[in-house]
């Protein structure tokens, strides 16, 4: 199949792969906010911190209910999201650029839309570095060897360098859901993706 269109490989263990359509890079409301902060930290020469920053912040999300139903929940108001997101970048030593960020984000009332920035952040990032970026959705948080081994098997079926962008949705059963952006997918690619075999233990 070839096309601007996402690899969605649904627990490798049962090798079963679907195709949907791609999303634009940095489209929406995301990419746009994506963009200028693309564009801020660069020349700040910050790509990197602000990454960083944006990766912590959307894993602590991601782990926390509390935080996610901060960020999602429209009962909150601009004021008590920007306090609580204020303290939890202060206490997390991020950038001040990040810091300004949020806080705009946050007054905009588009906090909603954070994890969805700093994934668009990543891809930006990522093509910036001439690297492709893989979004990884599995039911658990995934160890840094599980990692490692998906990081490899996609640089080895790519033939180039490939960002790890990791979500958590506890509502999978179990297995991975493999996105991998604008490319043809051959047979070669289709066998490494459903080769890739992971123990889904739950951290702790």
């Amino acid at each position: 199949m070839v096309g601007n269109h996402e690899v969605v490989v649904v627990d490798p263990s049962v090798a079963s792969i679907h195709v949907s359509s791609d999303k634009p890079l940095a489209a929406g409301v995301a990419g746009r906010y994506a963009t200028a902060l693309f564009e801020l930290a660069e020349q700040a020469g910050a790509l990197e911190p602000v990454a960083a920053d944006l990766e912590s912040l959307t894993a602590l999300i991601a782990q926390s209910d509390d935080l996610r139903r901060l960020v999602k929940s429209p009962v909150f108001t601009a004021e008590e999201q920007a306090r609580a997101m204020d303290a939890l970048l202060v206490k997390a030593g991020a950038q001040k650029l990040t810091q300004n960020f949020v806080g705009v984000v946050v007054r905009n009332r588009r906090l909603f839309a954070l994890s969805d920035i700093a994934r668009a952040y990543g891809q930006l990032l990522a093509k910036s570095r001439g690297e492709m970026t893989a979004e990884v959705t599995s039911a658990h948080v995934l160890v840094d060897a599980q990692i490692d081994e998906l990081k490899q098997a996609l640089k080895a079926a790519m033939g180039r360098d490939v960002k790890i962008q990791t979500n958590v949705d506890k509502e999978l059963l179990g297995g991975l859901v493999v996105k991998v952006g604008s490319r043809m997918v051959d047979s070669s690619l289709r066998t490494k993706l459903n080769n890739l075999k992971f123990a889904m233990k739950e951290a702790g």
